[in-house]
């Protein structure tokens, strides 16, 4: 933060003839923000606890608004004179905002490429959860841990499916000599992170305190909000790109430009889903033929609700379905309220009896272009577990995991990973 600083201070000096910004002749005086800065990101664990760069990032950003809003109601309530100018702080702000995740990503790679600053972790219980830590471990560079099974410094226990005696026995062997010892629940539906504990002294207990934030009306109200200002800055964008992709449609085969298909929507209502057609018009002509000569396209379909190689796929096709550029019209339904941003796939009418006791809880909200879903493997996921995915996302929804899908959406189309 000290370099960003002063390269903050030295971008300031650049355009001050511009924007006549006061200089800063004391800063010692400034000295105090950065003090701030660094005390509450303290108090938001950075230093403390490894986490992935998306929690880090959303930790980073909340110390640096309550840091700007001390600040400001500091300079505004006190009648001390100073040198700073407020329209530099927010400047100042804005650009750590920006560019300290980005400066500590590359600081941690830096320094977990050395295997002195990785973490020995262990990790015992259950087989599933061990594996899935370890692979998670592996590719994810930015937790800096590193597997071991012996000279650990931390423990990872995995409690699924182990008894209350086994979970015991480890707590007590191990508690002894490892000072970090972290319990994974088997709460797969539950996103812990955002649970609150709540303490019974008397009884020597603890509970866990759990909300559904999405069904709350003022939460429901900020996901409108920030999506109508996303589709503000999609919109442009779209109507240039809408017109390309029409004419490559129309020039590609004969037939209409969109695909309409009836779906599931907000508490069992159905609409009209959109999506720009990528079949040939005479497709189920086609697609029998085809299932003719391959039936192990039919157990395919069974599993994944797709087909391998689809015979029925335009040229444009092709290149629509693989970059999720087919879906596009849906902005169209979001628009016409119908849809979100992001929010569980839109179902078809012949999937409900597959979706069974879950069916109430997906229709429980609207759904998306893009969701949890689409960024976790798409089209390579099971049917059961693009449901289980969307349960995930409704139970355990915030603004900041909308924010990370859309972020991640982009990443899929562009890398056309786990799309078809």
């Amino acid at each position: 933060m000290v370099v960003m600083y002063h390269g903050v201070v030295g971008l300031r000096e650049s355009i001050v003839f511009f924007y006549d910004f006061p200089l800063i002749t004391h800063h010692e005086d400034f000295s105090l923000i950065f003090a701030l800065v660094s005390l509450i990101l303290f108090y938001e664990n950075i230093y403390k606890y490894r986490f992935d760069f998306w929690e880090e990032t959303r930790r980073i950003l909340k110390a640096l608004l309550l840091s700007f809003m001390i600040v400001l109601a500091f300079l505004m309530l006190s009648r001390i004179d100073t040198q700073f100018s407020r329209s530099f702080l927010v400047f100042y702000f804005v650009m750590l905002a920006l560019f300290l995740p980005i400066f500590k990503r590359y600081v941690k790679k830096m320094l977990f490429s050395w295997h002195y600053f990785r973490k020995k972790v262990k990790i015992i219980g259950n087989k599933e959860q061990k594996e899935s830590l370890k692979e998670e471990f592996k590719h994810n560079w930015y937790l800096g841990w590193q597997f071991v099974e012996k000279g650990h410094e931390a423990i990872f226990i995995a409690t699924k499916d182990l008894p209350i005696d086994t979970l015991n026995a480890y707590l007590n062997e191990y508690m002894k000599n490892t000072k970090d010892l972290y319990i994974l629940p088997y709460m797969a539906k539950v996103n812990l992170a955002e649970a609150n504990m709540v303490e019974y002294f008397n009884i020597r207990t603890s509970a866990i305190h759990i909300e559904n934030e999405i069904l709350k009306a003022h939460n429901i109200l900020l996901k409108e909000i920030f999506e109508k200002v996303m589709m503000l800055l999609i919109l442009p964008f779209f109507s240039i790109l809408h017109g390309v992709i029409v004419l490559l449609i129309k020039k590609d085969s004969k037939g209409s430009t969109f695909f309409r298909q009836e779906r599931l929507g907000k508490e069992n209502t159905t609409f009209i889903c959109l999506k720009y057609r990528t079949m040939y018009e005479n497709s189920e002509e086609i697609l029998r033929d085809y299932l003719a000569k391959h039936p192990k396209e039919v157990e395919y379909y069974a599993k994944y609700h797709k087909y391998q190689n689809d015979p029925r796929i335009t040229k444009i096709g092709k290149f629509l379905r693989k970059s999720s550029l087919d879906e596009l019209p849906q902005i169209i339904n979001v628009l016409k309220g119908e849809m979100s941003l992001v929010g569980p796939r839109p179902y078809m009418l012949e999937e409900v009896e597959k979706l069974r006791e879950e069916l109430s809880i997906i229709l429980l909200v609207k759904p998306g272009i893009t969701g949890l879903w689409q960024v976790s493997g798409r089209n390579h996921l099971t049917f059961q577990k693009r449901k289980e995915l969307d349960i995930w996302y409704i139970q355990n929804w915030s603004l900041w995991s909308d924010f990370i899908i859309l972020f991640k959406t982009i990443k899929v189309v562009l890398n056309k990973k786990g799309a078809r």
